[in-house]
This record gives C-alpha cells, structure tokens and sequence, in this order.
C-alpha cells in the first residue's frame, strides 16, 4: 500500500548533497538539465523544449510535495521523486512501500552523485517514514539506472513493460528494497 508522504519541510545532507523541497528559483537549473537531450528520455519523458513546460514541472514539483532537488554547490543537479508503486505490479506486496525516481545533469554522470543521493532518501524512507519497502524500476537499456538500484541493493521482482509519459511501453526491469534487506547493509 501506497503511504502518504510530504517533503516539503525535510532537509537531508550527505558529504557532498543537500536534499531538498524544490522551490520557485529553481527553475533555471532544472531548465538547463532536464532540456539536455537523453536525459529525461531515460527516465521516460521528453527533454523540455522551453522554460515554461520547466515552470509547469516545477510547479507540479511544488504542490505534489514528493520530489528532492538534488544540490551540489547550491546548484540543483537532479531530483529523486518518491512515487507512487503500482500496486497491480506487486500484488504481492503488504505493508508500506513507495518507488523511487531520480534523474541527474549530464554534466554530473559519473561521480557516484546518484547512488549517494538514494542512499540518504532510503535512509530517511525506512528509519524516518518507516516505509516496508521501496520499488524502483528502469529500462532493460539502462545500464546506468540498473547499475544504481544494484549499489543500492534493490533486488529483481519481475519483468514487465512501463508506459512512459511519452505514451510508449518499454521493456523493464521492475526491482524492490525491503527493509529487512536495507538494514542488512
């Protein structure tokens, strides 16, 4: 079962990243990064193609309350969202879960930002909002989200298609965290 959560006044640092509520100065960084072409196609949605389809997003950032900047420098870089799992993808499932989304700058590929930036979301996720398990789920050809989820220790769950925000399915890897296995860590 979907648990209710809102982020709007959580702060959550690492040694390089703070992890914050978006805000309304943001919408440059998050222009500059989410109109790079492969990026947001990744993640399932079409890179923005103007800073007012960037507003709208930030705006929906804003009121849903379920979405992380990710700051380096006090730059935002990237965001990790804490979703909403389909239930009907783990039916299996009892407790209390969310998924988790994250995209970043191209410019910051690399650098371990992503799993770093997880990791203290997890953490918050199972000690603070005392979730049962998270569900993460990426693109058969995304090596690099695939790479994530299994530094983080999410487990394989299923097969199966995801329908991007774009309309098409795509082929994907569908994993799950549970607590019991975050804590072993």
């Amino acid at each position: 079962m979907n648990k209710e959560i809102d982020i709007s006044n959580v702060v959550l640092k690492t040694e390089r990243l703070v992890l914050r509520a978006f805000q309304e100065g943001d919408l440059d960084d998050l222009f500059e990064y989410a109109s790079a072409e492969g990026v947001g196609e990744r993640a399932g949605w079409n890179h923005h193609k103007s800073k007012d389809e960037s507003k709208a997003i930030l705006n929906m950032f804003i009121e849903e309350k379920k979405v992380f900047a990710i700051t380096y420098n006090n730059k935002v870089i990237g965001s990790v969202g804490i979703e909403f799992y389909n239930e009907n993808q783990y039916p299996d499932q009892q407790g209390y879960g969310r998924e988790l989304g994250y995209v970043l700058s191209k410019d910051y590929w690399g650098k371990g930002l992503v799993p770093e930036a997880c990791k203290r979301v997890l953490e918050y996720l199972f000690e603070d909002v005392k979730l049962d398990f998270v569900t993460c789920a990426a693109f058969n050809y995304n090596d690099q989200s695939l790479r994530v989820q299994e530094k983080l220790g999410f487990k394989f769950h299923h097969y199966g298609e995801y329908e991007t925000l774009m309309g098409d399915l795509k082929e994907s890897t569908f994993n799950i965290l549970y607590k019991e296995e975050y804590e072993k860590q």
